[in-house]
């Protein structure tokens, strides 16, 4: 499982990619480092993974087994990143905007979403979806 390829699509090994992440060894540089990471948390269903990620003022409405539900329930089949706007190491805030593909109720589904992330005592937190 730790040499299979990363669900994020990057290329490298999961331990070498967003497995680091997860597991709490590194945190992500950059907005889209931290994107392909919350997709890899919903692909192995890493729930606080995706709540100590989400910006701080909304960890405590988050609601960890709506989320968990709707991880478990779909088969996350890619990852496309479209563009990323800022977000890089020295920014503090940035934009994402991907495609997330999925099979729910025999269904293949895509979410699109731009993202925004925000940087807080060097570290990314997803902060909100915003309108295209």
């Amino acid at each position: 499982m730790a040499d299979d390829p990363c669900p994020c699509g990057g290329g490298e090994p999961f331990d070498r990619c967003c497995g680091r992440f997860l597991g709490g060894a590194a945190v992500p540089e950059t907005a889209e480092a931290l994107m392909r990471s919350r997709y890899a948390a919903y692909v192995r269903q890493n729930i606080a993974y995706l709540k100590e990620t989400l910006w701080p003022k909304h960890q405590d409405g988050f609601d960890e087994l709506e989320t968990a539900r709707w991880a478990a329930e779909n088969h996350w089949t890619g990852l496309r990143v479209l563009a990323t706007e800022k977000g890089a190491k020295g920014d503090r805030e940035g934009t994402v905007l991907f495609e997330a593909r999925y099979l729910s109720g025999g269904t293949l589904r895509t979410h699109r979403e731009l993202s925004r992330f925000r940087k807080k005592a060097g570290r990314w937190y997803y902060a909100e979806a915003v309108p295209e």
